[in-house]
């Protein structure tokens, strides 16, 4: 560490054991010049502390002198040295006294030239910061205006914003009471889509058994229409069969009509009928299906009557007339 830092260092330390401005001056003249051999001037003085006005390192450095001129002159008055060394030591601290007065005096009066540089620079500047505090003034009276004018926009504004906080509250409880009431109808549209769902189910499984009983019933009524067709077939084979038949029936009957008078109108009542049974048996094959078995009973009973017809004219046949073939009676 430089010998200045460490002269500054002590300083800073004589700073927080003095707190007044002369005894700081005059422990710092002490130090500068006894422990490190430096002889204090008031420049130096107020270079190192830089505290109270420029007279105070001047006032401190003659203080000082004069204390080291009164020790010194106690130390030569005392009895016990030689002469010649009192002569010697008063002539030293004499002529040490002497070059230190005139440069306290030297520094002294620059120090006051200084002071007033400074005073009339810091005068000036007042003047001008006294302008800038009229100005600042002006302003901060125009400010002033500005602010009443905002404090009044504030007021309006805060009432304002009252209202719409309370506005705002109202808003927030309706919303509030809206936000359950639709909480509830979100439980219920939850409900209702899950009830759906289950019916949806149980509907689909409901279609899905009465497609199965469809197809099956689809399946069971082709079945019986082929049934029916067959039927029909054999109905129409027999209708046919009995149509053959029923013509036979009546060129025998013409052949023999005179002969069997009574045997005739028997036979034509039979004829009769049986045509308004194929007549009927015919409708019924051709517009009902669903009749056939009833078409196939009225066929076997018609059947069994032209059977019993052929019988009986087999029995008025005369010798000569022409047997029924073998085919006509598988037919039949």
């Amino acid at each position: 560490m430089s010998e200045g830092a460490t002269i500054q260092s002590e300083i800073e330390s004589l700073k927080e054991r003095f707190s007044e401005t002369k005894a700081l001056y005059r422990e710092v003249c002490a130090l500068l010049f006894f422990r490190h051999g430096i002889t204090p001037t008031a420049s130096k003085l107020y270079q190192y502390v830089r505290k109270g006005s420029m007279s105070a390192p001047a006032d401190a450095l003659a203080k000082f002198w004069e204390e080291l001129r009164e020790k010194a002159r106690v130390q030569i008055d005392h009895p016990d040295l030689p002469e010649a060394l009192k002569l010697a030591a008063a002539e030293a601290v004499h002529t040490l006294w002497g070059q230190a007065t005139d440069m306290a005096r030297t520094e002294l009066a620059s120090l006051r030239v200084e002071a007033r540089a400074e005073t009339d620079k810091a005068l000036a500047d007042l003047a001008i910061e006294r302008d800038r505090a009229s100005r600042a003034e002006a302003r901060a009276h125009e400010l002033q205006g500005e602010v009443d004018t905002v404090t009044s926009q504030l007021q309006a504004r805060s009432i304002e914003l009252e209202s719409e906080r309370r506005l705002h509250a109202a808003t927030a409880a309706r919303t509030e009471v809206l936000q359950r009431q639709v909480d509830e109808l979100q439980s219920q549209h939850d409900r209702i889509r899950s009830d759906f769902s289950a019916e949806l189910e149980k509907g689909r499984s409901t279609i899905d058994s009465a497609n199965e009983r469809a197809i099956g019933a689809e399946r069971r009524a082709l079945l019986d229409i082929d049934q029916a067709r067959t039927g029909r077939d054999a109905a129409q084979k027999q209708l046919e069969s009995a149509r053959v038949k029923l013509a036979e029936v009546e060129r025998l009957g013409q052949i023999k009509a005179l002969e069997l008078v009574t045997t005739n109108a028997r036979v034509s009542a039979e004829l009769e009928a049986a045509q308004a049974a194929v007549k009927h048996l015919t409708a019924t094959v051709e517009g009902q299906g669903e009749q056939l078995q009833e078409a196939q009973q009225r066929a076997s009973q018609f059947k069994a009557e032209a059977d019993t017809l052929r019988s009986l004219v087999e029995q008025f046949k005369p010798s000569q007339a022409p047997r029924p073939s073998r085919a006509k009676r598988g037919a039949a």
